[in-house]
């Protein structure tokens, strides 16, 4: 009787779930607490779309304010537009492309010039030749400026000095006076990512500590507590991110003394050391430099002409192979020695905590680049069955310039965005697939 007893409640139990069909219900797609009405891209030439040493149409379709938009679009975003170029002018201020590979496999490139976006030139006094893009006017949600750093968001005369962000103004050189954060609040928004300050210490590493200054610590903080307070004082929120650790590039990274060195041993066994110009501590203040011989610590940028190793060169002492004697260093702008690592690295730890704190304040939410794209340059990553790292080139995530990113490197910035966004505002924008992005362009 058990046993019947048993078998009537199993066979009522199958009765009733066999009656029921089985439904799915995808996770309700939702804005959360934050509103995509109208969202605006605050930034420098990352946030532009800026790829291969360049601002040319596919980049700037590609960038990562318009990838996030899309995908916003899917929760209740609203229209997002960019200062594209033309299809006429789709070169815009012209770029690299890759055209091959030589012998030792090192990258051939050229410079795309045709169909460019460049209306002339202009002479700024105390400045000097400005080069001019074609105009844009109309609407603008993509406020991204390459060249712009966080300590020139406030000064009038930018409008004048910087080409992208005066084809963006009315007026033309020199009458424009309109800075670039009452230019970017102009007129209101509901959401906005912030992503300024990458070139206050981009410029200092890229030209070998010799050719710009890091934007000190205390004018850092008070500009972006400044930037933020404007951005949020009429209740948008957002998201903002740190400045990645701009030594870890492969502008940096690629071209190497070890390399170089060994190069130079195949034909010269008698070489012991490259040499090069450095600076003598770590001391900010003291700009004493002198010749040593160069480490795996010291950064050879990666446009250094190697050709130049081993030339004969002029010296106080006569003619000596240019690098490989303390007479004739690798001259400043070609390396990131030791100590100026440390003092860029320095910089940037102290603008991230500013940056850190003051989106704490505002309650915004925060992608933290530099711990992100260390650890892609430490590990790699495989997302959507698509392997990419920080390697020149076959990397796919930096492009042709080795700072810049291309497709796929914007996609990949773009979930991460929308990964803070989500966890901090409870909304559930959709991710994009990485393999619809491509790496750097390989020639056909």
């Amino acid at each position: 009787m058990k046993t019947f007893n048993k078998y009537i409640y199993f066979a009522a139990t199958f009765a009733l779930f066999a009656g029921c069909k089985p439904s799915f219900e995808s996770p309700k797609k939702s804005e959360g607490t934050a509103d995509f009405t109208r969202y605006i891209s605050v930034g420098n030439s990352l946030t532009a779309g800026f790829a291969d040493n360049g601002l040319y149409l596919e980049g700037q379709q590609n960038s990562y304010p318009s990838i996030i938009a899309k995908q916003m679009a899917l929760v209740g975003g609203g229209t997002f537009t960019q200062p594209l170029f033309t299809e006429a002018q789709a070169n815009g201020s012209t770029y690299l492309k890759l055209t091959g590979f030589n012998p030792n496999g090192t990258p051939i490139t050229t410079t795309v010039t045709e169909n460019n976006a460049v209306r002339g030139k202009v002479t700024i006094p105390g400045f000097g030749d400005v080069t001019l893009l074609t105009k844009y006017s109309g609407d603008l949600n993509n406020y991204g400026v390459p060249g712009i750093k966080l300590k020139q968001i406030t000064y009038a005369p930018y409008g004048n000095l910087n080409p992208y962000f005066e084809r963006l103004l009315p007026g033309n050189p020199p009458t424009n006076n309109t800075t670039y954060l009452d230019f970017v609040t102009a007129k209101d928004f509901t959401f906005f990512t912030d992503w300024l300050g990458y070139n206050d210490a981009l410029g200092y590493a890229t030209s070998g500590g010799a050719g710009d200054v890091l934007t000190d610590k205390t004018q850092f903080a008070q500009l972006y507590t400044l930037s933020i307070s404007k951005l949020t004082e009429k209740g948008a929120k957002g998201a903002v991110a740190t400045i990645p650790d701009v030594t870890s590039v492969p502008y940096f990274t690629t071209v190497t003394v070890g390399a170089i060195l060994g190069a130079v041993q195949k034909a010269n066994p008698q070489a012991q050391a490259l040499y090069v110009n450095a600076r003598a501590t770590v001391d900010i203040t003291n700009t004493t430099y002198a010749p040593r011989a160069a480490t795996a610590s010291d950064l050879i940028v990666l446009t250094f002409p190697t050709a130049k190793i081993g030339a004969m060169v002029t010296s106080p002492v006569g003619m000596v192979p240019y690098g490989l004697t303390p007479y004739a260093p690798i001259e400043n702008q070609y390396v990131l020695d030791n100590n100026e690592v440390t003092i860029v690295k320095d910089y940037v730890t102290d603008y991230n905590k500013t940056i850190k704190a003051v989106a704490a304040t505002k309650g915004l939410a925060v992608f933290d680049a530099y711990f992100y794209l260390n650890g892609v340059k430490a590990n790699g990553l495989l997302i959507d069955g698509v392997s990419a790292n920080s390697s020149y080139i076959s990397g796919g995530i930096f492009s042709l310039d080795g700072v810049h990113l291309t497709p796929r490197g914007y996609a990949i910035v773009a979930n991460q965005f929308i990964k803070a966004i989500n966890s901090n505002y409870g909304s559930t924008i959709p991710a994009v697939n990485i393999s619809n992005y491509r790496g750097v362009k390989f020639p056909n």
